[in-house]
């Protein structure tokens, strides 16, 4: 066993012992185990304010529950995402990092032995009765759905491709059942009628119910059967009709990296054109479309709300709503799309309500989706499992010192990016009929579903908050990097890694050098980068496990400077478009055993 299996290992059992205490706690004092109500949109961002146009969500949701506002993912792709939710772990634990085959989708989930052995599957175990609606996973098909059926739900009606993603010709597919086309309705009424007959079906089983609700919207749209120039397109959204005239004069944020003069980010993001007026006219259409494709949703929680309350079991259920990734339109003139390590990409909405939970609250601890596996399982009584890479979020005050709190997040991605939106989607004309920045953006190329894709956009990042530091750390496959420090920066703009072609004044991280702070970012992005189970919650501890660091403020005390002088540096061999270990560079770091010195893990 080499040291960091030692170590994960011991972490782990301690957190283990830790939740059992818990979970016999819980089941003394609760007269019942909670039921949870899980909602996760796709693609909802949470930086260019999309929250500010639910109401009812924020009726039912923020103004009576708590509001996580520093909640990141750890990959900014839906399946890989989701199946890092499900899972508790890290998509390079894993191994699924795309929404197709060979990297990813449901194939993949299926190849890597999850469908036996995700959470739904253990929740069942524990006594619940689980049910779930809605888009589960990518390439999950009107083809493949019964090779195998999902695993771990008492009831089903899954979104199936290809038709996940078009908002009026949907295809379901229940239990066992073969799947029925719901053409000329709109997916987010399907959806609502479907979610609104599992809680009945749930409400009145006999066992504790987690339920989840998973509309595509404010996903694009994209219809299989609509061809332009032989490709399959992907739009703006769809609203339901009752809601296509509303917000008409909105517009994307115009922050300060809304299409900036002078952009930032590694050479493909930096190098893109700045965008004309009828691109930026299209950005503001498409955000408007996504707007009013919420309001649906918002809706369909307000009607799941609604029956709890009927029922009395509001009081004995947790409502989580969230999104698997977030979204950027026109940041750093990117035109549609996610996958990147920007604050709109990685940054989601996190609402909790339930029983114990403080109403109105905005927590600022720092919360990831890996998070969520451990928090369902401390909120139904559970102990952790020692194979997750994440910690359960302390939801109500009475748990806040059952948790092991983090700074960091890390943030990974393999293979293509995806550029999202079509021209002649503005106004409905079809006249146009070019792709969204085809004839600019020579750099894309055109994917097997028809979108735009950047070949390079492969890289490995830490997302760091503490008592005075706000940063975000990259390393990418072509062994670019970046650096910004978002307390000065907010809007990521300013890239502090130093490069040959900039002089300027060092500026200093927590009093210390800027080399000495990327020392220390650097290593702990060497352990982020291939941690297991409790290497991932508490990085520090692996890096300096005879010491008392537990933070970068920690770490940069200067007696540990020629320990972190030292590191191998993370790295690429080269650009794949999965999680090739083979071509990750160094996995192992230099640990301090005592006080100051240090060696190499054997």
């Amino acid at each position: 066993m080499n040291l960091i299996a030692a170590i994960a290992g011991l972490a782990a059992a301690q957190i283990a012992v830790g939740a059992n205490v818990q979970s016999v706690f819980q089941s003394d004092q609760r007269a019942s185990p909670p039921n949870i109500l899980f909602v996760i949109t796709d693609d909802q961002d949470l930086e260019l304010g999309s929250v500010s146009y639910t109401p009812r969500i924020a009726k039912h949701l923020r103004d009576q529950g708590t509001f996580f506002r520093n909640h990141f993912v750890t990959t900014s792709l839906c399946c890989p995402s989701r199946v890092s939710l499900w899972t508790g772990r890290q998509a390079h634990n894993t191994n699924v990092t795309d929404v197709n085959p060979p990297y990813g989708g449901y194939p993949k989930f299926v190849e890597r032995g999850f469908n036996e052995n995700f959470l739904p599957v253990w929740l069942q175990d524990a006594g619940y009765n689980t049910y779930y609606t809605g888009k589960l996973f990518n390439s999950h098909t009107i083809e493949n759905y019964h090779s195998p059926h999902v695993k771990g739900f008492n009831g089903s009606d899954f979104l199936l491709d290809p038709y996940t993603y078009s908002y009026r010709n949907s295809t379901y597919q229940r239990n066992h059942d073969p799947p029925v086309s719901h053409e000329g309705k709109h997916t987010t009424d399907v959806i609502t009628g479907k979610a609104l007959g599992f809680l009945e079906d749930a409400l009145e089983g006999d066992r504790p119910f987690f339920l989840t609700v998973a509309p595509v919207a404010p996903h694009s749209n994209i219809d299989p059967g609509v061809l332009q120039g032989g490709r399959v397109t992907m739009t703006a959204p769809i609203p339901l009709m009752r809601h296509e005239h509303l917000f008409e004069d909105v517009k994307v944020p115009r922050t300060d990296n809304f299409n900036p003069d002078n952009p930032s980010g590694v050479s493909w993001i930096r190098g893109l054109p700045q965008q004309n007026q009828t691109v930026v006219d299209y950005n503001d259409h498409f955000y408007r479309s996504r707007l009013r494709a919420l309001q649906g949703v918002d809706e369909l929680v307000d009607s799941l709300v609604a029956r709890l309350e009927e029922s009395d079991q509001l009081d004995n259920t947790y409502i989580i709503y969230t999104s698997d990734n977030g979204f950027h339109i026109g940041q750093h003139r990117l035109p549609p799309g996610k996958t990147c390590g920007f604050e709109e990409d990685i940054r989601v909405p996190l609402f909790v309500r339930g029983p114990g939970v403080p109403a109105g609250q905005v927590e600022d601890a720092v919360t990831t989706h890996i998070d969520l596996a451990p928090t369902f399982f401390q909120l139904a009584g559970l102990p952790a499992r020692q194979d997750f890479d994440g910690t359960a979020i302390p939801v109500t005050p009475d748990l806040d010192g059952t948790r092991h709190v983090h700074e960091h997040v890390t943030v990974e991605y393999w293979g293509r990016g995806v550029a999202e939106g079509f021209f002649s989607d503005v106004g409905g004309s079809p006249s146009v009929g070019i792709k969204i920045e085809q004839q600019r953006l020579t750099q894309f190329h055109t994917g097997p579903d028809g979108a735009s894709m950047i070949p390079n956009n492969t890289y490995k990042s830490v997302r760091l908050l503490g008592e005075g530091y706000n940063l975000y750390y990259s390393v990418w496959c072509n062994n670019e990097h970046e650096l910004y420090d978002l307390s000065t920066d907010s809007y990521q703009l300013h890239n502090l890694y130093p490069s040959n072609t900039r002089v300027t004044e060092e500026p200093q991280i927590l009093g210390r050098s800027l080399s000495q702070a990327i020392n220390r970012l650097d290593a702990l992005l060497l352990v982020l980068k291939s941690c297991q189970g409790a290497t991932c919650i508490d990085p520090w501890g692996v890096l300096q496990p005879a010491d008392s660091i537990r933070s970068l403020q920690d770490a940069l005390d200067e007696q540990y400077d020629g320990l972190y002088d030292n590191q191998p540096q993370v790295s690429f061999d080269w650009c794949d478009a999965g999680y090739i270990i083979e071509a990750e560079g160094p996995q192992t770091p230099l640990t301090s055993r005592h006080g100051i010195s240090w060696d190499v893990w054997v």
